[in-house]
């Protein structure tokens, strides 16, 4: 190669691929600086929590293929050409991708149809925890023992959601067990009053207190309570805990499981 082939490169192609990066760089540096003056004013858009992370997710996405898009034409490539490409392109791209693209449209369904929000406390197969953010392709949950996990969109909409927060309220449902031999009228007494003593259960619909099942070694009492969903955890545990002191203290025994053997 001379120097007139190379001066004559340096002119032509070397100018524009010098432009092409140039807008590459501007490109990247404003999308950016769009991202960040998202994040600035999303506070004061009025856009539901949960839409406002895809939609950041998307417009990330579309301001890349854009800066792509305008710094390849820069450096002089016919757009005919780059729509060609990818419509040639597209079959392959989308056979490759087709758990993106079906997270991606899973994560439109989801937006859609609301079956969970950013806040609430959500299971989901065998996942259980309160939902953090709804990405383009990925949901991310908290665990209660603060463990971070991501779910594919698109498993989400072929998996059943069981929403503990969207009522407001839930029922809490603890199981007594005691003896055979015990006064159920004493069983009923001391577990009402411990019903009569929690401030944060619900008035309505109304505390329930009844004998539930003959097990094989006691009887079950179900206490069942409404409460706040946000006070769930707390009730149940605090309920649990006293539940079982009262039933001592009332010299009501909780029995272990037992068997009888008759031997001839």
């Amino acid at each position: 190669m001379n120097w007139d082939s190379i001066k004559n490169f340096l002119t032509t192609a070397g100018v524009d691929l010098l432009r092409g990066l140039l807008a590459l760089a501007v490109g990247l540096f404003l999308v950016h600086w769009a991202l960040k003056l998202f994040d600035r004013y999303e506070s004061r858009m009025k856009i539901e929590p949960t839409l406002k992370s895809f939609v950041k997710n998307l417009i990330r996405i579309l301001l890349y293929v854009i800066v792509i898009m305008t710094a390849a034409g820069t450096m002089g490539i016919p757009m005919t050409s780059i729509v060609t490409l990818l419509g040639s392109a597209g079959v392959a791209v989308s056979l490759a991708l087709q758990g993106a693209l079906g997270n991606l449209v899973g994560g439109l369904i989801l937006l859609l149809f609301k079956p969970i929000k950013m806040g609430e406390y959500v299971k989901i197969g065998e996942n259980e925890g309160t939902v953090k953010a709804i990405g383009a392709f990925y949901t991310e949950i908290t665990t209660v023992d603060n463990r971070r996990i991501n779910l594919p969109n698109g498993t989400l909409t072929n998996t059943a959601i069981v929403n503990y927060s969207r009522e407001g309220t839930r029922r809490l449902d603890l199981t007594f067990s005691v003896a055979y031999e015990s006064d159920q009228d004493r069983v009923y007494e001391v577990l009402n009053r411990l019903v009569a003593e929690e401030k944060a259960l619900l008035s309505e619909p109304a505390p329930s207190v009844n004998l539930s099942k003959y097990g094989d070694s006691s009887l079950e009492f179900s206490v069942w309570v409404w409460i706040k969903a946000s006070d769930y955890w707390p009730v149940r545990f605090r309920m649990l805990d006293k539940g079982k002191r009262a039933l001592d203290e009332a010299g009501i025994t909780i029995p272990y499981p037992q068997m009888d053997v008759h031997m001839k």
